[in-house]
C-alpha cells in the first residue's frame, strides 16, 4: 500500500503545481473567464474518455502496466504544457494528459485488490490522503515558480518541474511496484465477455445501490470542480491575488485534505458509519461554499476553505468505499472505472457551468449554485440512509414474526 500512495502522491504533485497557476495560464493568451473553464475541463474530458478503458484494461493486463503508460503520458502532456506558444497549444496538451490520465482509476482498483472489506475505507483514505499531501506541496511549488504577479509569470517553469515529477514517479513504479492481480485472475478477466463503455456504464448503475452512490459523487466534485476552476479568478478580483498566493493556499488545503483522509476518515467511518459521513461532508461543503462570497479576509477565506475542504474530504473516500463495497471483486476495476468516469464528467461539465455563470452573472454565482446543489446532495444522502435503516428494521421485524 506505501508504494501506490507514493506513485500517486509524486503524480499528484505534479498535477498540483498547475491548478493554482493555469487560469493565469490561460488569461495570458487572452482567455475570457468561460474560455479558462473550457481550459480547466478538456483534461476531464479526456480522462473521462479513457477512464472506463483504462480500468477494465487493468483488469484483464493487471495495473502496473497501466499505471506505466499513463504516467508516459503525463510526462510528455506536462512538456509540451511547459513549451505552449498558442492557446491551441495549452488545449492540446491538457487533452492528451486528460487522455492518458488512467492512473488514478487503476490506483483506486489497486487498493480495492489488496484491502479486506473492513480496512476499505482506510485504503481509500489513504489515496486520498496521496492526494492531499500532493496538493501541499504542488501548489506551492507552482506559485513559487511562476511568481505573484500574473503578468510577469513564468509558466515554463512550474510544467517541466511537473513533467520531472511525473518521471520520477514513472521509474519509481517500474522499479518498485508489485501487480496486485494474480496471474489466475487476469486469465479468469481476460476471458470474461468485454463490454462497451456505454455498456460497462450502465452494468456499474444498475448494481444495487451503486447508482444513487454513483450519482452523489458526480454532483459533489461537480461543485467542488467548479470552485477549483473560477477561485484563481475570484481571488485575484476579490483579494489581488496572483498564482503564489493561490498556490499557498491550495496547498493549505492540501494538508487539510491529507490530515482529514491520511488517518481521521477510516476511524471516523468505523464510528459513524461511509453513509453518515457522507451526509456531513455534503452539508459541510454546502456550508463552505456559502460562506466564500462574504469573504474579504485572509483569515475568513482560510476559515470558510477549511470547511469546504472538510466536507469534500469526507464524502469523496466514502462515496468510493461504498462503492468498493458493493462490487464484486472480479469487477472492481471496470467499477471504479465507471464511478471516475463519472466524476471526470462532472469535472467537464462543473468548470462549464462555473464558468458560465462566473462570466454571465458574476463571480459570486459558481459558489451560490454549489451550495444549493450541496444541499440536494445532503438531503438525498439522508433520505437514502433513513430508507436503509426502516428497510432493515422492517427485515427484522418480518423474521422475529
Amino acid at each position: 500500500m506505501l508504494v501506490i500512495f507514493l506513485i500517486v502522491f509524486i503524480d499528484l504533485v505534479g498535477f498540483g503545481i498547475v491548478i493554482p497557476l493555469l487560469p493565469f495560464y490561460g488569461e495570458h493568451f487572452q482567455a475570457d473567464p468561460f474560455t479558462v473553464s473550457m481550459l480547466m475541463a478538456t483534461y476531464s474530458l479526456g480522462q473521462f474518455i479513457a477512464a472506463p478503458f483504462w480500468g477494465g484494461l487493468s483488469d484483464r493486463m493487471g495495473r502496473k502496466p497501466i499505471l506505466l503508460i499513463s504516467l508516459v503520458g503525463s510526462v510528455f502532456s506536462y512538456t509540451w504544457l511547459a513549451y505552449a506558444t498558442s492557446l491551441w497549444a495549452l488545449f492540446a496538451a491538457r487533452a492528451i494528459g486528460g487522455l492518458m490520465a488512467g492512473n488514478i482509476s487503476t490506483a483506486f482498483a489497486y487498493i480495492a485488490d489488496i484491502t479486506t472489506p473492513e480496512n476499505r475505507a482506510k485504503g481509500m483514505g489513504l489515496v486520498g490522503a496521496a492526494f492531499g499531501l500532493g496538493f501541499i506541496a504542488g501548489p506551492a511549488i507552482g506559485g513559487i515558480l511562476a511568481g505573484p504577479d500574473p503578468l510577469t509569470a513564468d509558466y515554463t517553469s512550474p510544467a517541466l518541474a511537473a513533467a520531472g515529477l511525473s518521471l520520477t514517479a514513472l521509474l519509481f513504479a517500474l522499479v518498485m511496484m508489485k501487480e496486485s492481480l494474480s496471474p489466475e485472475h487476469m486469465e479468469e478477466l481476460k476471458n470474461k465477455p468485454k463490454n462497451g463503455r456505454f455498456a460497462d456504464f450502465i452494468e456499474t448503475v444498475n448494481k444495487p445501490g451503486v447508482g444513487l452512490l454513483i450519482a452523489l459523487s458526480f454532483l459533489a466534485t461537480f461543485v467542488f470542480a467548479g470552485m477549483e476552476t473560477t477561485f484563481a479568478m475570484w481571488s485575484h478580483r476579490q483579494l489581488g491575488w496572483g498564482p503564489e498566493q493561490n498556490g499557498y493556499l491550495f496547498a493549505f488545503i492540501g494538508i487539510v485534505a491529507a490530515a482529514l483522509q491520511g488517518g481521521a476518515v477510516g476511524r471516523l467511518a468505523k464510528h459513524f458509519g461511509e453513509a453518515n459521513l457522507i451526509v456531513q461532508g455534503a452539508f459541510a461543503l454546502a456550508i463552505g461554499m456559502a460562506l466564500i462570497p462574504f469573504c474579504t479576509t485572509v483569515e475568513a477565506l482560510v476559515g470558510a476553505m477549511v470547511i469546504v475542504a472538510y466536507g469534500f474530504s469526507v464524502i469523496n473516500p466514502s462515496l468510493n468505499s461504498l462503492i468498493s463495497l458493493k462490487t464484486e471483486k472480479t469487477s472492481q476495476g471496470t467499477v471504479m472505472g465507471s464511478a471516475r468516469s463519472a466524476t471526470t464528467m462532472a469535472r467537464v461539465v462543473g468548470p462549464l457551468w462555473a464558468g458560465f455563470l462566473f462570466a454571465s452573472m458574476g463571480k459570486d454565482w459558481p459558489y451560490w449554485a454549489g451550495t444549493v446543489v450541496m444541499v440536494i446532495v445532503g438531503v438525498l444522502a439522508w433520505r437514502s440512509m433513513a430508507s436503509n435503516v426502516q428497510a432493515k428494521k422492517d427485515a427484522l421485524s418480518n423474521h422475529e414474526s
